[in-house]
């Protein structure tokens, strides 16, 4: 059961980084002079909604 629930918070990660870089790019297409910024701004939101997706790992082995 808990494999599921794990399959679940990918998706929700994947979804999360998917809308980011969605909107990372369309940013960076209408002001490209704040590409530098906003790149910095995206790696790191990604990391947090990975580390996100790994806690979620970890709950699904200990449930």
């Amino acid at each position: 059961m808990g494999v599921i629930g794990y399959g679940i918070g990918v998706i929700g990660a994947g979804l999360g980084i998917g809308i980011a870089a969605y909107g990372a790019t369309t940013s960076m297409a209408r002001q490209p002079e704040v590409q530098g910024r906003l790149f910095t701004v995206f790696i790191l939101a990604s990391a947090f909604v990975e580390a996100l997706a790994l806690i979620g790992f970890v709950v699904a082995l200990l449930g």
